[in-house]
């Protein structure tokens, strides 16, 4: 199942300057754990907002950039992909649940194909220079509300929902 998983602020905000507009080491924990051994599909621009390769995650990077596809030709972590077409594919193929991380573009791209919905909520206003595109959100039901703990390290209210497409 092709499955979504990001995180915004009340404006919908999900970036800024290629970056999380905010720290909420929670959130980060939650990506890790929700995303581990399950295959991740970015733009070049998320794939490079990173710090490296995510362990226990295979990587599909959609990119027009041949630089970028022969860099990594061969390296078994990842696989670039130059058209949506091709994408489509990828997605198709895979057996088991597939994750659009970002960035704002495949969101949007995939938003009628999409299965499962992963969202944190951070209550607060960030600056940001990337919004969440609009989803269908009358085709989907929230299966699952889990508050977020704010503490030293997690200033901000947040909670975790999990969408599911209606049958």
């Amino acid at each position: 199942m092709l499955a979504y998983i990001w995180a915004e602020d009340e404006q919908h905000h999900i970036g800024i300057d290629g970056h999380l507009p905010w720290t909420l080491p929670a959130d980060l924990a939650y990506f890790k754990s929700v995303t581990k051994n399950h295959p991740i599909i970015m733009g070049r621009k998320t794939f490079d907002s990173f710090p490296g390769f995510l362990p226990k995650r295979h990587h599909y990077v959609l990119t027009r950039s041949t630089d970028f596809s022969d860099e990594y030709k061969d390296d078994s972590r990842i696989t670039v992909v130059n058209n949506v077409e091709a994408l489509v594919k990828i997605i198709a193929q895979e057996d088991e649940d597939i994750f659009i991380i970002g960035g704002a573009s495949l969101f949007a791209e995939f938003a009628n194909k999409v299965d499962l919905l992963y969202v944190t909520r951070i209550k607060g206003e960030f600056s940001g220079d990337t919004i969440m595109p609009e989803l269908p959100m009358d085709t989907f039901k929230l299966i699952k509300k889990v508050d977020g703990i704010v503490d030293e390290k997690n200033k901000f209210p947040h909670v975790f929902e999990v969408y599911q497409k209606k049958s």
